[in-house]
């Protein structure tokens, strides 16, 4: 892959590895790693899932979710998109899964997301891929991530995934100001601790248990508690979403498991109701939880996917790159 960066094979471990090869003998899709240096020198791990042996229908970018990784974590996803025939493109936030950082520590939610719309510009713009249909893939805080991607670039992204999104606050889960306030003070004095109460996300996220001791097996998922910058940086980007979801226009697919206790379906249900994209669906799932795309039995995730691909295959065949979500003609300057 020519993208920006460099590539470091020593600091890939035999798990993927023997994913690679898996991949490779089975002729399904091809997983390549590799990492790049964010605008602040930081290394990134990157990984990619290409179809094998057929023409690339379109570009689907992963955003995954706080704490999480793409090439471990969202591997399932990658395979079965690849071979659905998308080019499927992950990238380790910093400080998340094998990427440079202190563990799970945002200090910029903001910065963040320009790490990842400048690697998915730099792929977007390779030669093989640049008249390609292009689509946003978030989970959880990935949503969020891929939300605010959609607002930097509000007409270069011919749609967006979004599986149980993290872009407001449910009415009970609404933080008192005295919180934010509390937050703000300790940020500034310490910032990286990791005091936050929560509950336990991996418990409350993924049904089937074997799927869920798998998930706390991952060495590259972070298990402990927040720490109190990453804390404030997630509420204040939550609330700041939830006040601009009408600026929302792209094409959309929102999914949400009906018993979600992470993120409340009626999150999902704001976003379909405020945004003012002229494509936009919206399915929920009765009795699913939050982690609908790998922690649930396997025939529920096959019919999550089949939606997803679905989803993804005509919108891969009818739209155009100029057109916007509104319907109307774009010119790319």
């Amino acid at each position: 892959m020519h993208c920006y960066g460099y590539f470091e094979p020593n600091q890939l471990q035999d798990y993927t590895m023997v994913v690679d090869d898996l991949c490779i003998k089975m002729g399904r899709n091809i997983l390549l790693n590799e990492f790049i240096l964010s605008a602040k020198g930081s290394k990134l791990f990157t990984c990619r899932w290409l179809p094998r042996g057929r023409s690339v229908k379109a570009l689907v970018f992963l955003c995954h979710g706080y704490g999480m990784e793409c090439s471990v974590f969202m591997k399932g996803t990658g395979i079965r998109l690849a071979e659905a025939g998308y080019a499927v493109f992950g990238i380790d936030y910093e400080g998340h899964g094998r990427s440079e950082g202190r563990r799970c520590y945002i200090e910029s939610f903001y910065a963040l997301v320009d790490d990842c719309v400048s690697y998915y510009r730099t792929v977007r713009e390779l030669e093989e891929f640049k008249d390609l249909p292009r689509f946003l893939y978030g989970e959880s805080m990935g949503g969020a991530v891929a939300l605010l991607v959609h607002r930097k670039e509000p007409i270069d992204w011919n749609g967006a995934v979004l599986v149980a999104p993290m872009c407001k606050i449910a009415e009970e889960s609404k933080t008192h100001p005295l919180i934010e306030n509390i937050l703000t003070k300790l940020c500034s004095a310490f910032p990286t601790w990791k005091i936050v109460p929560t509950k336990d996300v991996i418990e409350a996220s993924f049904k089937d248990p074997g799927k869920r001791q798998e998930i706390r097996q991952n060495p590259y998922i972070y298990q402990d508690r927040p720490r109190v910058k990453t804390a404030l940086e997630m509420l204040l980007v939550s609330m700041d979403l939830e006040q601009r979801l009408d600026e929302v226009t792209l094409p959309f697919l929102v999914l949400h498991g009906e018993d979600d206790k992470v993120t409340d379906p009626s999150v999902s249900k704001a976003l379909f109701d405020s945004a003012l994209s002229f494509d936009k669906e919206m399915k929920l799932y009765p009795g699913m939880w939050h982690g609908l795309t790998s922690g649930e039995p396997d025939d529920n995730i096959q019919l999550v996917f089949n939606d997803i691909i679905g989803w993804l295959d005509k919108r891969s065949k009818s739209v155009s790159l100029d057109e916007h979500a509104d319907g109307t003609s774009q010119q790319h300057l």
